[in-house]
């Protein structure tokens, strides 16, 4: 059953972005702008109590990564070494010193804990602020807005004009199409796009690595939101926890469901010997990674900080 509401005319076409001094590129996906009903109903099989109550979220347009950032694009950021080499066909969205933004350090032992950082594997163990300043970083480079997606518009994303516990439907027999779970990953992740894509063409939007938000994750935060919402975020004043979405190679079906929420903690860097722990890499979290969001609309330099900061 489709629950959603757009117009094809709204919806920006795909593109690819180019990193200048790269031959690595990043397929962007144009998601309509429209409305859909957030959360999970009462009935849904295996709901959580933070999924509730459901209400209807109405979003503007923007594009979302077709896959997961993997390592290989992390660690352009990492290593800097094309910070100064540009295209021809920068845009002009915005305009940011790519000098002052901070650097990456460089970890201290395999933060893929045995998995692997080879050719289409998932970035994982990276922290929310490590995510974020992935996103500064290629908004420097590109001349475009880039950012982590909110709450709202990973779940619309996920969720490509369905109601159902999957963006396939309700039985979790068929997450083996389109999802790595613990059933099938071999406690392991595994190259993003693998597996079957939703209706809009994302691949991995249940499983592999769960992704980060922008939102503090808030148990409660759908009670306080009135029955249609537009473009809602839930600005993070803390660390933690910040929202992670979708679910890992590493967990049950359940968690997998597109309206399935959980809270970042602590315990994500319990073996960091570092002292303050690393702002950067998290020692006990691979199963956590991230996509991207390029927003049509720059916001204003005092809120900036708002999608960037730690």
């Amino acid at each position: 059953m489709m629950n959603l509401s757009y117009s094809q005319e709204e919806k920006s076409p795909n593109f690819i972005q180019t990193i200048g001094g790269s031959e690595l590129v990043i397929d962007m996906v144009g998601i309509p702008s429209g409305s859909f009903s957030m959360g999970s109903a009462t009935s849904e099989e295996k709901r959580g109590d933070d999924e509730g109550p459901t209400h209807t979220v109405k979003l503007n347009s923007f594009w979302i990564s077709k896959y997961e950032i993997t390592w290989e694009l992390y660690n352009l950021f990492v290593n800097r070494a094309i910070d100064n080499i540009e295209t021809n066909n920068k845009a002009s969205d915005l305009d940011i010193e790519i000098d002052a933004i901070s650097g990456a350090t460089i970890p201290y032992v395999d933060m893929s804990l045995g998995m692997g950082t080879s050719k289409g594997l998932p970035v994982g163990n990276v922290t929310h602020y490590a995510a974020s300043q992935f996103c500064k970083w290629l908004s420097a480079k590109t001349g475009h807005f880039y950012r982590l997606p909110t709450e709202a518009e990973w779940e619309y994303s996920a969720r490509a004009g369905t109601n159902t516990a999957y963006h396939f439907g309700d039985d979790p027999n068929m997450l083996e199409e389109y999802a790595w779970s613990y059933e099938n990953s071999e406690d392991t992740y595994h190259p993003v796009g693998q597996k079957k894509p939703n209706a809009w063409g994302l691949y991995d939007m249940h499983g592999n690595v769960a992704e980060w938000t922008l939102d503090q994750y808030l148990p409660k935060g759908y009670e306080a939101r009135s029955t249609t919402t537009e473009s809602p975020l839930a600005i993070a004043q803390e660390t933690y926890p910040r929202s992670v979405r979708g679910g890992s190679y590493y967990d049950d079906a359940e968690y997998l469901r597109s309206a399935a929420r959980l809270g970042s903690n602590e315990n994500w860097k319990m073996r960091d010997p570092q002292f303050p722990k690393s702002k950067w890499w998290n020692t006990d979290a691979p199963f956590v990674g991230f996509r991207i969001v390029r927003d049509p609309t720059v916001p204003k330099e005092t809120e900036i900080n708002n999608y960037w900061g730690e």
